[in-house]
């Protein structure tokens, strides 16, 4: 898995994590994803998004979360 292919740059949406080349937010794709999305729609919905894309802002985030910081949080699913 490449995570180049995931970028931050404070001049592109404000810093957040985004696909390179991109202004979609790893943030964003993780949202759709666990509202239900499937990969294919968001392959439709983003033509310029690719698997691989999917797969590293995936990477990206389960790394970012190894982090040791406590998130307090509920999720209703």
């Amino acid at each position: 898995m490449n995570q180049q292919l995931v970028e931050s740059n404070p001049k592109v949406m404000k810093g957040k994590p985004v696909i390179a080349g991109t202004r979609i937010t790893v943030e964003s794709l993780l949202e759709k994803l666990a509202a239900g999305e499937t990969e294919e729609q968001l392959l439709k919905a983003y033509p310029r998004l690719t698997h691989g894309a999917i797969a590293a802002a995936l990477a990206f985030a389960a790394t970012a979360l190894h982090a040791d910081v406590v998130y307090p949080t509920t999720v209703d699913v």
